[in-house]
C-alpha cells in the first residue's frame, strides 16, 4: 500500500468530491459529510424522502473510489442468508461450498434497509462492525476496504420496521440532503437534457488501494487534548440531557473525533478545530440519542438535543486547540505543509450555521 502525506489526501478528497458533484447537483456539504464518514472507516445511513439522489450519491461514490459495487433491496422476505450468503451443495464434487452473498463487495448499498425484519437487519452487524460474516460456524473476512452506505424513508411507516439502536450505532453517521433549490433542480433537469441519457458515467479517481492508503493517512491528523476533551464533554452531555432516554455511548463520542479528523483533512488541513467537530457532531451523534417517548408531541428529537448541546457545551478557545499537547501526533503547523508565518488553506470558515468562535486566522 503506497504511503499518501495528507496535503494528497485532501486534493484527492477534493477531486472526488468534484467529480461527485456532477451528478449529484448542490449538495457539497453532504458529500463531504458522507466522503468524510468512508476516511473515518464506518458506514453511513442516507435517510431522506424519495428521489433526493441517495442512491445516486452510493453509486457515484463506488465508481470515483474503484470500489466494486453490490445493491441490495432490503424487502419483508429477504432472508440473512440472502445477504450474508450461504452453503449450497455442489453435486460435482459430493460438498458444501459457500456462496458469498452482497455483502462481499467494496461498497454495499442497503437500500430502504428498514424495510426489512430485525431478523435480517441483524445480518449486518457483525459485518459492520468486525468486518467478517460468520455462516453455520466458519467466519469469512469481508474485503477492505468495505461500507455501508443504506437508505430510509423517513416518512413511510407501513410495512416498515424500525431500525434498533445496536443497529444505528453501527452507522458512524446519518446524513439527510434536502430539497434542492429553484436554480439547482433546474440544473438537474439541464444536465439531464444536455447529455441524452439516463445514466451519468463518472471518472475514477482512486482506487481501492488508494483509498485505504487515504484512510491511513488520516490517522496523521492532529487533534489537541482540549478538542478531544471536547468531543468527550459532548458526549457525556447527551446523557444528561433533560430530553433524552438514552444518550450516546463512548463509541459516540470516539466516532465524533474520527469523523472530526476526516473532515478536517478533506477542509484543507493537518490539524482539527472545534468548528470541525460542531459541523458532524449532529450527523454522529443524532441518531445515537434516545427521545423520552412522553416528548413525541414537543418535536424534540435527537437532532434537537445535539443541537442544544452545541449551545450549552463550552467551546475550546483558540489558543487551548492550538496548544502543544497534540494526542496520537505531532503537530505540523496551521495547514497541510504549511511552514511558521504561512497561511493555511483557504475555505477555513466553519460551515453554515455552525455556532462558536471562527476558526482562527494561521500564521
Amino acid at each position: 500500500m503506497t504511503d499518501l502525506s495528507l496535503h494528497q489526501v485532501s486534493e484527492l478528497s477534493s477531486a472526488v468530491l468534484d467529480e461527485v458533484d456532477r451528478a449529484v447537483v448542490g449538495k457539497r456539504e453532504s458529500l463531504r459529510l458522507v466522503l468524510s464518514g468512508i476516511l473515518a472507516g464506518g458506514h453511513v445511513l442516507l435517510e431522506d424522502f424519495p428521489g433526493l439522489g441517495k442512491t445516486l450519491a452510493a453509486r457515484s461514490f463506488a465508481q470515483t473510489l474503484g470500489l466494486e459495487f453490490k445493491r441490495a433491496q432490503f424487502t419483508p422476505d429477504l432472508l440473512p442468508g440472502d445477504i450474508t450468503g450461504s452453503f449450497i451443495y455442489d453435486q460435482r464434487v459430493g460438498e458444501f461450498e459457500f456462496r458469498a452473498g452482497p455483502l462481499f463487495t467494496g461498497l454495499l448499498l442497503a437500500d430502504e434497509i428498514n424495510r426489512t425484519p430485525p431478523k435480517t437487519q441483524a445480518a449486518l452487524l457483525e459485518a459492520m462492525q468486525e468486518k467478517q460474516v460468520t455462516v453455520e460456524g466458519r467466519t469469512f473476512p469481508l474485503p477492505r476496504p468495505f461500507h455501508v452506505l443504506a437508505t430510509a424513508n423517513p416518512v413511510e411507516y407501513e410495512g416498515t420496521y424500525p431500525l434498533p439502536e445496536a443497529q444505528l450505532d453501527r452507522f458512524l453517521m446519518r446524513i439527510s440532503f434536502g430539497y434542492p433549490s429553484l436554480d439547482e433542480e433546474w440544473e438537474i433537469l439541464s444536465s439531464r437534457m444536455a447529455r441524452q441519457r439516463e445514466e451519468q458515467q463518472l471518472e475514477r479517481i482512486v482506487d481501492a488501494e488508494q483509498l485505504l492508503a487515504m484512510q491511513a493517512a488520516v490517522e496523521a491528523t492532529v487533534v489537541d487534548e482540549s478538542v478531544g476533551r471536547y468531543c468527550v464533554a459532548l458526549t457525556a452531555a447527551s446523557r444528561t440531557h433533560g430530553d433524552v432516554l438514552m444518550g450516546a455511548s463512548p463509541r459516540g463520542a470516539l466516532g465524533l473525533l474520527l469523523c472530526a479528523r476526516a473532515y478536517a483533512v478533506v477542509d484543507g488541513r493537518d490539524y482539527v478545530t472545534p468548528e470541525d467537530v460542531k459541523a458532524v457532531a449532529v450527523p454522529v451523534l443524532a441518531h445515537r440519542v434516545t427521545v423520552k417517548p412522553e416528548l413525541w408531541m414537543s418535536n424534540a428529537s435527537g437532532r434537537s438535543v445535539v443541537e442544544s448541546l452545541l449551545r450549552i457545551v463550552p467551546t475550546p478557545s483558540a489558543r487551548e486547540h492550538l496548544g502543544v499537547h497534540p494526542v496520537g501526533a505531532a503537530a505540523t503547523g496551521p495547514g497541510l505543509g504549511s511552514t511558521a508565518g504561512e497561511a493555511g488553506p483557504a475555505g477555513q470558515g466553519g460551515p453554515a450555521g455552525a455556532s462558536g468562535p471562527a476558526r482562527p486566522a494561521a500564521g
